[in-house]
């Protein structure tokens, strides 16, 4: 099998000892072709080629939830098709690396390495859904590109820790756990909206749902870890359904405690409830529309303001080997 293995050299967790003697094990079993990024967006052009060339019957993704998150969006620019596009197959090498441990993978980065040439070996693989984001038709983000994401995405409040903790890292800081708690209470101390949410969820067919101050839209769950610990949003969430929402329409200090407990508490039997909250499965189309520009993120990566987004729940999109 020819296989295209795309190397983030700044992922969190590996050093390039540890990339080169994770590239010469795959080297054994795979016809190998290496290619490391050197910029944002070069994982998606690298994945984007591979497709279009037809050269290539697999690409590792070897990086954190960034860099896979860009090779899915370049494997399916044209869109998902799952018996022609290359598998997908992905090293975990970041932070927290959501996507890899959701498909089952060891977090560890040589186990996981096993893990993968155990799967080769043995022709083991599954296809799995994704989410399709997308400006809204007739709004001021009508003109922004659909782009793909493989375990969540968020408006809100979640999505302005993400930027805070963009903005820590750029600044040198380390991405720890702990820097995300900080930049979470920063957060909060600072939403102007945490008690009457601007936030509108519509749906084909049924009643809009508003004044939400967060929304959390997951493809699978967990939606993420705090250590090792996994944090359900939305616990019924999975490859093989649509869409999940966990939105919240209020914030207070009470609030926050409350959810804040019950997300750490968490399981895939329960998650976040209360008259606050609102759950939602299996959605295949919906759009969250605000009154105010509010912070976007996809697979924990800042994507700035916008005022409405709409989601696009696609079963079956892409195989990966695992």
């Amino acid at each position: 099998m020819r296989a295209l293995i795309v190397v983030n050299p700044a992922a969190t967790t590996t050093s390039a000892r540890t990339r080169d003697v994770l590239i010469h094990a795959l080297a054994s079993d795979l016809k190998l072709d290496v290619a490391t990024t050197e910029y944002r967006g070069h994982a998606r052009d690298l994945a984007r080629r591979a497709a279009e060339g037809g050269t290539h019957e697999l690409v590792v993704a070897l990086g954190g939830d960034g860099t896979v998150n860009e090779v899915v969006n370049g494997l399916l620019h044209h869109g998902p098709d799952p018996d022609a596009l290359p598998r997908l197959a992905v090293v975990p090498g970041g932070s927290t690396n959501v996507f890899a441990r959701a498909l089952g993978l060891p977090n560890d980065v040589v186990e996981a390495t096993g893990a993968l040439l155990d799967a080769l070996r043995d022709g083991t693989e599954r296809t799995v859904g994704l989410g399709l984001a997308a400006g809204t038709p007739g709004t001021v983000d009508e003109s922004v590109p659909a782009r793909w994401f493989t375990f969540c995405a968020g408006f809100g409040f979640d999505a302005g820790v993400v930027g805070r903790v963009e903005q820590q890292r750029e600044r040198g800081k380390r991405s720890t756990h702990a820097l995300y708690i900080r930049q979470v209470m920063r957060q909060f101390l600072s939403e102007p909206n945490r008690r009457d949410g601007t936030i509108t969820l519509q749906r084909p067919g049924e009643d809009p749902i508003e004044q939400l101050v967060l929304s959390i839209v997951c493809n699978t769950a967990p939606w993420t870890y705090l250590g090792n610990r996994p944090i359900y949003a939305a616990p019924r969430a999975s490859f093989d359904t649509a869409l999940d929402v966990l939105g919240l329409s209020k914030l207070s200090t009470s609030a926050v405690t409350r959810y804040a407990t019950q997300l750490l508490t968490s399981s895939p039997e329960r998650g976040p409830r209360g008259k606050h909250a609102v759950s939602l499965h299996d959605l295949t189309d919906f759009t969250l529309q605000s009154q105010a520009p509010l912070p976007f993120q996809m697979d924990g990566d800042h994507l700035g303001l916008r005022t409405s987004v709409t989601f696009t729940g696609v079963r079956r999109a892409l195989r990966v080997i695992v």
